[in-house]
């Protein structure tokens, strides 16, 4: 089993926003979306987004960390946008500032 991250992410049930400048090829409006973060990828699936051969959101990551020369580590957090599910780098990520306290 693996398991590099053994505590939940920060922010896992929370949403963040994705920053504005981040590419997806297969979402034009990916930059600038809210993102619900489920968790770590690793802590969801026991193991790394590179291991996870025929995974459509790894294969997607790849692509994705490839064309935007995301780091290639482990820090990245599964979640989504609307309905669709994406794996994002944390540093893709930021809080919401202008977004009303409920």
């Amino acid at each position: 089993m693996y398991l590099y991250h053994q505590e939940k992410h920060p922010m896992a049930g929370k949403v963040m926003r994705i920053k504005r400048e981040a590419q997806h090829f297969q979402y034009p409006d990916f930059g600038g979306s809210e993102f619900y973060v489920e968790d770590w990828w690793d802590r969801l699936m026991n193991e790394s987004w590179m291991n996870c051969m025929g995974n459509m959101a790894c294969e997607a990551y790849a692509t994705r960390s490839a064309i935007e020369d995301l780091p290639l580590d482990n820090e990245v957090v599964y979640g989504k946008v609307g309905m669709f599910g994406s794996i994002v780098h944390v540093s893709e990520l930021e809080e919401i500032k202008d977004k009303p306290k409920v």
